[in-house]
């Protein structure tokens, strides 16, 4: 095929605050317009007539356009004939027979922790995930964990799976200079964040670990290692109810500051100047925030299981997340040992090399191709 037409669903990145789904797709997107002038693309973006919390993209390139469904027609009504359809996430197909559809993977978290899931979610992701494996004939995941866990709780998808790793920002993680950072430390004391801290980014929700990160950071408090504060940067979630009762019984609720969703910037003034990024989460699909904090020269302790172990490979220090104490222990050995803290850091900053959102969209570009290639 001499010129593909390629639809992609927008839907997750119409808010003004997209989730990590919705950062992945706009990325996608927008690289994608850097490397691939040869065929043409529609960005799908079923939203409402009278939604006024999403905005249409932007198209990135000459041969991209808006394609808006405001009724919910569907891909093929609102953009003609398609050749790729590609899902950023898992949804309910409903395109004809003739279009290749393509659907990155990002977590099965609804198999693997549903007990960290609102019934409503779980019979959501089930109902997505049965439509998928029934009409994708390709499955990107994001990392080589995910393709693993898609693979076990759905067996046909086998030989349909590869792995493409996302990438980050490079102009707004990176690592800052001395200027750079009095202008972040100036930000950061406007946020209420005026000592030390350690700090974890991430929506609040269970499967997050937080409840032994206070643990965690309730012990080296208490055994005078650490005097800073604790900063917890994130939507809430659900079932967090008891984070706070939590760390008052721990006695640490004043050292605890919780800031809620925070722009990229600030983000990485916090990646920037924290002691440790600490990300003891029990399960993660690939774990941007890792990559963003690496990327920042952050130190880095984060879960020895899922991807956040295939992310931080060879920068951070994996701990068993169950276990509050290992997770205290590798916070100690990097507050208290300044020579480890820098090797830490240029272990993280030499990590995040590895990826970016250039190389995402090349490898995406791949798979597209991929579906028509003959076989001899």
């Amino acid at each position: 095929m001499s010129r593909m037409h390629i639809a992609i669903n927008c839907r997750s990145f119409l808010t003004a605050t997209p989730t990590g789904i919705g950062r992945y797709s706009r990325n996608l997107t927008d690289h994608l317009s850097r490397v691939d002038a040869a065929n043409d693309y529609s960005l799908y973006s079923p939203k409402g007539f009278f939604d006024r919390k999403r905005r249409l993209p932007k198209a990135p390139g000459s041969n991209f356009h808006v394609r808006p469904d405001y009724c919910s027609f569907g891909v093929e009504a609102v953009c003609g004939r398609v050749d790729v359809y590609h899902a950023p996430s898992p949804e309910v197909i409903r395109t004809g027979p003739r279009v290749k559809v393509v659907v990155t993977v990002h977590d099965l978290v609804h198999k693997v922790f549903p007990q960290t899931q609102t019934l409503q979610t779980t019979v959501l992701s089930n109902a997505a995930m049965d439509s998928i494996v029934q009409h994708a004939t390709r499955f990107i995941c994001i990392s080589e964990s995910t393709r693993k866990d898609l693979e076990k709780f759905y067996p046909s998808t086998s030989g349909r799976a590869c792995v493409v790793y996302n990438g980050f920002d490079k102009t707004l993680f990176y690592e800052m200079d001395e200027a750079e950072k009095g202008v972040a430390r100036a930000i950061l004391d406007g946020l209420g964040v005026k000592e030390k801290f350690l700090l974890f980014v991430g929506t609040l929700e269970p499967r997050k670990n937080l409840n032994n990160l206070l643990q965690a950071f309730a012990g080296i408090k208490s055994r005078g290692i650490f005097n800073g504060k604790l900063v917890v940067a994130g939507m809430k979630g659900w079932m967090m109810e008891s984070f706070d009762q939590l760390a008052a019984d721990l006695g640490i609720g004043g050292d605890v500051i919780s800031l809620g969703y925070l722009t990229d910037h600030e983000l990485r003034y916090l990646y920037g100047l924290c002691e440790v990024f600490v990300f003891p989460s029990l399960y993660e699909g690939f774990g941007f925030p890792i990559l963003e904090a690496m990327a920042c020269g952050a130190p880095v302790v984060t879960s020895n299981v899922s991807s956040c172990a295939e992310v931080g490979h060879g920068a951070a220090l994996m701990v068993p997340p169950s276990d509050p104490d290992a997770i205290a222990a590798a916070i100690e050995r990097i507050v208290t040992d300044s020579a480890f803290a820098v090797e830490t850091r240029r272990r993280s900053l030499a990590r995040a090399q590895d990826f970016s959102f250039e190389k995402m969209a090349r490898e995406t570009l791949g798979v597209y191709e991929g579906l028509f290639e003959r076989t001899v």
